[in-house]
C-alpha cells in the first residue's frame, strides 16, 4: 500500500480531517512521507539553505564533522559490506538498540532508528501539529520544522531566544499556549547554545498535556551535560531525537534515532505500514551500533573539537570580532566588522574557505562550522587576509 493509498484509509483520512488538514494539504503530505517523484517539486522548500559544497575548499558550512566514522564503526561497516546480499544479516537493528539502550539506559521498546533525522523529525510535524494546533520553535534554531510545517499547512510559531541564547521555554509557552507540537533544539543550531534540562522538564510538565515535545540533541555528543533522553522513559508526550551525522562522522552513511514511548512512535509509523525503519542501509547500522559505546573515543573526539573551538574563537576576538557566546557545538556564530555574510562568505571562498550563512534573526552573523585544527587555521589565516585586505 502506497503513502496515498495509507492516507485515504477511513482513520487516517477522518483523523487528518478532524486536525484540520485539507485535502490539498494531505496530498503534500503523501509527497512529504513518500518520498514520490512529488516530492521532488517540493525539494527546495526543504533543502538545507547553505551553498553547494564547493569541492576542494575548506569545508566548514554544514556542522559536518571534519572526519569519517570513529575506526571501529568504519570496520564494522567494511566488514558487513561482505554480507550486502543479505536484508539483515545477523539480527542487526537489535544489536544497535541493544548498544543504545545500554548507553542510554532506555528500554530498546523506546528506541527507533531511521535513514537520517529527516523522516522522523517531518513525521512528527504531520503528526502531532495541524492548522489548528501549531509547532512552536525558537528563532534562530534549525529550520527544517518551519519549512515542513508550512508546507503540509501547520500554524508556525517562532519566540526569540534568551538572553543566555538559550531556548526561553517561557517565551515559547506563552507564544502559543495551544499548540500540538513545541520544538527544541539543543545544543541549539546555529548557535550552539544549550537549554538547561530543568527548562525542558519545565515545558514538558506545563504545555497542554496532549501537545508533544521534540528535543532535538543532533549535538549532544559534543557537550558533556546531562540530556533529555531518560524523560522518555517516564513520559509517552516527549520524543528526543538524535543523529550519527555530527560527531560519530556518518553524515553521508544516513542513521538517526528517536527515542519514545512506542505509542508515539506507533503515531508516527503509522502513515507507511511501519515500513520506514525496515529501509536503513546495513553498512550504517552496523557502524552505529560499533560506535555508540566507544566513551572515550567520543571523549577524545569532544575534546579535540572543544580545544580547536576555543582557539579559533579566542582568535577572532583577539582580530575585534564578536563571536556569539556559549556554543558547547561544533559551530559558532561571529559578525564581520561590518561587512555582511554574504560578502564574507564569497571573499573567504575566494581564499579557498567556505563557510555557512546567517540566519534571519542574526543577519549580520555567520555561522562557522569548527574542523579539524588544519582546517581551522587556514580559515584563520584566509579571515586574516580578508580583513586587512
Amino acid at each position: 500500500m502506497t503513502i496515498l493509498e495509507t492516507l485515504r484509509t477511513p482513520e487516517i483520512t477522518e483523523d487528518l480531517r478532524g486536525r484540520g488538514y485539507s485535502r490539498r494539504d494531505m496530498g503534500r503530505i503523501a509527497a512529504l512521507l513518500g518520498g514520490t517523484v512529488a516530492l521532488g517539486r517540493a525539494a527546495p522548500a526543504f533543502a538545507q539553505q547553505s551553498a553547494k559544497a564547493v569541492v576542494g575548499a575548506v569545508r566548514i558550512g554544514s556542522n559536518e564533522c571534519w572526519t569519517g566514522p570513529l575506526p571501529a564503526g568504519a570496520n564494522a561497516a567494511m566488514k558487513i559490506v561482505m554480507e550486502g546480499n543479505r536484508y539483515e544479516p545477523n539480527d542487526e537493528h537489535a544489536k544497535l538498540f541493544a548498544a543504545v539502550s545500554a548507553v542510554e539506559g532506555l528500554p530498546a521498546t523506546h528506541i527507533k532508528a531511521w535513514p537520517g533525522s529527516s523522516d522522523p523529525l517531518n513525521r512528527a510535524a504531520v503528526t502531532f501539529a495541524s492548522p489548528a494546533r501549531g509547532i512552536v520553535t525558537a528563532d534562530p534554531t534549525y529550520e527544517q520544522i518551519w519549512r515542513t510545517g508550512a508546507w503540509i499547512g501547520a500554524k508556525v510559531t517562532k519566540a526569540p531566544l534568551g538572553p543566555q541564547y538559550q531556548h526561553d521555554v517561557k517565551a515559547m509557552l506563552a507564544a502559543d499556549p495551544n499548540a500540538g507540537l513545541y520544538y527544541v533544539c539543543s545544543p541549539n543550531n546555529p548557535t550552539g547554545t544549550l537549554t538547561p534540562i530543568a527548562d525542558i522538564v519545565w515545558l514538558a510538565e506545563n504545555k497542554p498535556k496532549d501537545a508533544v515535545l521534540i528535543v532535538d540533541e543532533a549535538y549532544i555528543h559534543f557537550a558533556d551535560v546531562p540530556n533529555a533522553a531518560k524523560l522518555v522513559a517516564a513520559r509517552d508526550d516527549v520524543l528526543v531525537m538524535r543523529t550519527f551525522s555530527k560527531l560519530f562522522g556518518m553524515a553521508g552513511m544516513r542513521l538517526g534515532l528517536t527515542f519514545a514511548a512506542p505509542s508515539l512512535h506507533d503515531k508516527m509509523m503509522r502513515y507507511d505500514g511501519m515500513q520506514v525503519t525496515n529501509m536503513l542501509p546495513m553498512t550504517a547500522v552496523a557502524c552505529g551500533t560499533a560506535s555508540i559505546p566507544l566513551a572515550s573515543e567520543i571523549k577524545a573526539r569532544r575534546d579535540e573539537m572543544i580545544a580547536v573551538r576555543e582557539k579559533t574563537i579566542a582568535h577572532l576576538q583577539n582580530r575585534g570580532l564578536k563571536v556569539l557566546p556559549g556554543s558547547h557545538a561544533n559551530m559558532f556564530m561571529t559578525e564581520w566588522k561590518g561587512k555582511a555574510p554574504k560578502e564574507m562568505m564569497a571573499a573567504l571562498l575566494a581564499q579557498n574557505v567556505q563557510i555557512g550563512r546567517s540566519w534571519t534573526a542574526y543577519p549580520t552573523m555567520s555561522r562557522v562550522t569548527v574542523g579539524s585544527a588544519a582546517d581551522m587555521e587556514k580559515f584563520r589565516i584566509a579571515v586574516d587576509k580578508v580583513l586587512m585586505a
